[in-house]
């Protein structure tokens, strides 16, 4: 297993995310920032979009293309990162350009960048190290396996595009799954 070098870097409403036993976690979600860098993604994961809580959107761990792991939010809390499986999840987001800045433009559906190997390397140290701390962790999914929702195409709204294509065709399953130990989601 590859040595995990996490830094923690928690998110400015961190500790108004509802909190959650760790034992309720047997999923990972795989995500893509869709933005160009890092720093862009830090910037969305720090808007507050819900007045109620004063939180936003966000995964818990974000892997940089250079391999370095930031922890934005704890396991203990629920980060908001897909519809529905929020309670039982961790959200990790690999920095990669998706399909931005164009995300549902019916002509340009397709992901362009393909993930690093020091990404892929850092993303199964993490997936390691949250199976040896988290003993309910058993599947995982991309983002786009659990939210299929389609919406109006921004080019010509009688299109309907999908909403979420994340991790996408580049993401190497093959090689993620055999060395995390983790089993796909059943659908």
């Amino acid at each position: 297993m590859p040595p995990l070098n996490l830094t923690p870097a928690p998110l400015p409403y961190e500790t108004r995310l509802q909190a959650r036993d760790r034992a309720c976690i047997d999923l990972v979600v795989i995500h893509c920032t869709e933005l160009p860098d890092l720093a862009t993604a830090r910037e969305y994961g720090e808007r507050v979009l819900y007045a109620d809580s004063g939180t936003g959107n966000s995964g818990h761990y974000y892997i940089d293309r250079d391999g370095s792991v930031l922890r934005y939010v704890s396991e203990e809390r629920i980060a908001h990162h897909v519809r529905g499986y929020n309670p039982r999840s961790i959200g990790i987001e690999l920095v990669n350009i998706g399909r931005y800045p164009d995300w549902l433009d019916s002509r340009r559906q397709g992901m362009r960048e393909d993930y690093t190997p020091a990404q892929i390397e850092a993303l199964i140290a993490l997936l390691g190290d949250l199976s040896s701390r988290l003993p309910g962790l058993r599947y995982i999914a991309g983002h786009e396996d659990l939210d299929t929702a389609q919406v109006e195409a921004s080019d010509n709204p009688s299109v309907l595009v999908q909403r979420k294509l994340d991790p996408g065709p580049w993401f190497p399953w093959p090689r993620v799954l055999a060395a995390c130990g983790l089993q796909r989601l059943p659908l």
